[in-house]
């Protein structure tokens, strides 16, 4: 399994932008095979701060993902708008169990 998780910081102007190419991307995403968990959610204290979470089967449908048209639309759109920071990082898990 993959894991992907970060930060992106957004000017809190263009959240409302942001949000409706988010739904998008997020809908076509959640329908790719391979993809368990893709998920952003906006920090509640800090404006701007939109925390991402992605779970994949392997890294190959990571890499397929990002050559999706909706991935490609995702970053037309960051490209208009102002990006503080992105911050994500990939791990890749050996084995899972239940925790409780």
């Amino acid at each position: 399994m993959i894991i992907v998780s970060g930060i992106l910081r957004l000017s809190p102007a263009d959240l409302d932008t942001v949000r409706e190419a988010a739904r998008a991307t997020i809908a076509a995403t959640r329908a790719e095979e391979g993809c368990h968990i893709y998920a952003f959610a906006e920090d509640l204290t800090e404006p701007g701060l939109v925390r991402i979470y992605e779970e994949w089967d392997s890294r190959e449908t990571l890499a397929a993902h990002g050559q999706t048209a909706h991935i490609a639309r995702w970053r037309e759109t960051l490209k208009g708008v102002t990006v503080v920071e992105q911050r994500l990082k990939l791990v890749e898990v050996a084995s899972e169990e239940p925790f409780s």
